[in-house]
Order: structure tokens, then C-alpha cells, then sequence
């Protein structure tokens, strides 16, 4: 097996067999067939929103930097950009079930959860942690 990436190794147990649940394999085969699809749709659906969000971003950040959260929300913004160019770099490697894809789906929703984190968005850390979960479930399905 390849060489785990960063925190994999601590990670697996808790999102497969310490999980409080599995997702049933019907789900698993249908989200390792559909994903890739899915992922390459919302990522073309994300790049007019993320230009806004950036923009948006820019205009405002001297307001937020006053107000005492533009640190935070600069580093937000980065992150998410960040997992939003490992999104696109895991497509190939999604299409061809290849591990390479799966280890950049991974690093990118680890930047997802961190930007979650880093924004205070409740739903966004639990979605994450379920989709992490999801992610490692699905890990073997990829060489």
C-alpha cells in the first residue's frame, strides 16, 4: 500500500471502525461511481461563487479588518481556495479510482473542515466530519 498521508493513519479508526455508523456498501459503490461526476459539476458550479466570494472579500476586508476578523476571515479565504484547487486536482485520479485522487479529496476536505473551523460554521464542521467519514468508507476503492 502506498505510503498514508498526512494524519490518515490516526484518522482511520475513528471514521471506520470506531465510526458510530457505516454507510451501507450500496451507498459506497454508488458514491465511488457518481462522486467524480458530482465533484467536477459543483466545482464548475463553484467557480462563478468563489469569484463573488473573493471579491466580495476584498471589498469588505478593510471593514472586517476594523471590526477585528480580518485575520480570520483572510485565512477562511485562502483555505477555501486552497481546497477548492485540490478538489480540481483530485478529479483525474476520482475518474480512474486511482489513490491519488482519494489522498487529494482528502487533503482538500481536510482545508474544508479547517475553513469551517476557522469561519465558526457549525453545519459546515459537521458535514465535513460526516463527509471525512464518508471519504475514509470509501478509501479501499481506490489503488
Amino acid at each position: 500500500m502506498a505510503q498514508p498521508a498526512i494524519l490518515e493513519s490516526e484518522l482511520a479508526p475513528y471514521f471506520t471502525t470506531k465510526a458510530p455508523f457505516q454507510f451501507p456498501v450500496n451507498f459506497r459503490e454508488g458514491f465511488v461511481k457518481y462522486w467524480p461526476v458530482v465533484s467536477l459539476i459543483l466545482l464548475l458550479l463553484a467557480i462563478p461563487g468563489l469569484l463573488v466570494f473573493f471579491g466580495i472579500g476584498a471589498a469588505f476586508l478593510p471593514v472586517a479588518a476594523a471590526a477585528g476578523v480580518g485575520l480570520l476571515y483572510t485565512v477562511a479565504m485562502i483555505v477555501s481556495l486552497a481546497g477548492a484547487i485540490l478538489a480540481a486536482m483530485a478529479l483525474p485520479g476520482l475518474f480512474n479510482r486511482r489513490r491519488q485522487g482519494w489522498v487529494f479529496s482528502y487533503y482538500g476536505q481536510l482545508l474544508s473542515l479547517a475553513s469551517s473551523v476557522f469561519s465558526i460554521s457549525l453545519l459546515g464542521i459537521i458535514l465535513g466530519l460526516l463527509f471525512l467519514m464518508l471519504l475514509f468508507q470509501v478509501r479501499d476503492y481506490y489503488n
